[in-house]
Order: structure tokens, then C-alpha cells, then sequence
């Protein structure tokens, strides 16, 4: 169990800016099998960000308090998603042969396809989550927990189906994409699937589908583009799984 918890604590170093205690042990192999635990990181993220919202919304509007609550996650995360889904659109926009789409994504500036990306993600997100709140703010609260939690299991997932792109060697995401086991799936799957047992059934199922669709997508666009993925594909899987949830939920009380 303490192996299990400092892997955990690498997984959470790895996807957030949450302090660890300076003692944990790392190595590229403990890193390999934080992905298992990719889901459980959303989850702190997901309720972290949930507690701000509830607490923001008692002193302005739930617009308002979304925007807050969003910004929060960015901080809690350093925007580390939101940077590969900028990446992506800027070098799949840019691009024509992978290896110019690699590095562009692996510029730091950010184009004028990533900004858009970004501007629209970000106003997507606000949209559907001020429109829930406007319903239901504990629903709304659920949501941020729910989709933070799911959506890093998708973009962990593909991990699994898709070849990591060799041409991306410096990525500091390299080491995941070694030895993955059927048992660091299995974990990952379960972890992530206990969220849903706070949803309907219906709702449940339906979102279950969609979030499966969305990866399929995303893993054959992935690969259409760069024969594979890199760490800038997962952070634009996770974004695009999240905001597909939230659109589904958003239906699901309308």
C-alpha cells in the first residue's frame, strides 16, 4: 500500500501543481505505473475545483463562479492540458508531414489555430457548465468531478491502442508510454468508473458512450496525423472527453 500511495503521489506531481513530500521516490518506472492512477488525479483536481465553485457561488452569480472555479483548475494544473490542446490544432493546422506538425507543437509560441482552439474550449466549458448551474449548482459541482475524473481516463487510455510516436523522444511524457500493463488498465478503468455510480443509469450509459466515441475519434485522428500520439494528444484527448461530457450532461437535465 505505501508503494501503491507513493505512485499515486508521482502521478499527482506529474499532472498538478499539489505539493508531495520531497522524500517520495521517483524514477521513470514509477511514472510508467502512475498511469494507473491518472483518474484518481482528476478526481482530486475534479473535487478540489467543485469545492471553490460551491464556495464562490454563495458570493456572486454561478457564471461567475464557474469562471472562478475554472481559473482555479488552471492554476491547480498549470494549464497542462489546455497547452497540448493548443499544440495539436496549432501543428495539425500548420503542418503537412508529421514531422513538421511535431515541431510545431513543440514550439512554445502559441499560433493563431491553438488560440482559436483555446479560446473555444475554454468558452465551451464556461457555457455548458454556467448553463448546468443555472439548473442545478450541486449538479453542476458533480459535473466538475465526474468529467475531471473521466476524461483523464480517456486520454490515459489511449496509451494503450495507439503507437507513442518515436519522433517525439524528448517529450517528459516518454516514460508512460513503456510496459503498460493490462493491470495498470484495469486499475485505471475501475477507478475512473466509480464516478458514474453517482449519475443515473441512463445518464450514466449515454455518457459512457459518447466519452467512448470521442476516444475512438480522437485515437484515429491522433493516428491519421502522426501514425500515433504524443503527450500534447493526451492533453487535447482529455480536453475534447471533457467538454463532450459536459455537453452530454448539460442534455441529460434539459
Amino acid at each position: 500500500m505505501k508503494q501503491q500511495w507513493q505512485i499515486f503521489l508521482v502521478a499527482l506531481a506529474f499532472f498538478t501543481r499539489i505539493p508531495i513530500p520531497a522524500n517520495t521516490p521517483y524514477s521513470p518506472e514509477r511514472l510508467n505505473q502512475a498511469n494507473r492512477y491518472f483518474a484518481l488525479v482528476g478526481t482530486v483536481v475534479g473535487v478540489l475545483t467543485a469545492l471553490v465553485f460551491i464556495v464562490v457561488q454563495t458570493l456572486f452569480p454561478p457564471a461567475i463562479a464557474i469562471v472562478i472555479a475554472m481559473a482555479f483548475s488552471l492554476l491547480l494544473t498549470g494549464a497542462f492540458h489546455e497547452d497540448g490542446l493548443a499544440d495539436v490544432f496549432d501543428g495539425f493546422g500548420g503542418g503537412w508531414k508529421p514531422e513538421q506538425k511535431l515541431d510545431i507543437m513543440k514550439d512554445s509560441r502559441l499560433g493563431t489555430y491553438g488560440a482559436s482552439a483555446l479560446f473555444i474550449a475554454l468558452g465551451l466549458k464556461w457555457a455548458t457548465l454556467a448553463s448546468i448551474a443555472n439548473v442545478s449548482i450541486s449538479f453542476a459541482a458533480l459535473s466538475l468531478v465526474i468529467m475531471h475524473t473521466l476524461s483523464r481516463a480517456i486520454a490515459a487510455s489511449l496509451i494503450f491502442s495507439y503507437p507513442y510516436v518515436r519522433l517525439d523522444e524528448q517529450s517528459k511524457v516518454k516514460p508512460l508510454a513503456n510496459q503498460q500493463s493490462q493491470h495498470d488498465l484495469w486499475v485505471l478503468i475501475a477507478t475512473s468508473l466509480m464516478v458514474l455510480l453517482l449519475l443515473p443509469l441512463t445518464t450514466a450509459f449515454v455518457l459512457t458512450v459518447i466519452l467512448i466515441i470521442a476516444r475512438f475519434c480522437c485515437g484515429r485522428w491522433f493516428n491519421r496525423q502522426l501514425g500515433g500520439y504524443t503527450g500534447d494528444c493526451l492533453g487535447a484527448a482529455q480536453q475534447i472527453s471533457e467538454i463532450a461530457g459536459y455537453l452530454v450532461l448539460l442534455a441529460s437535465i434539459t
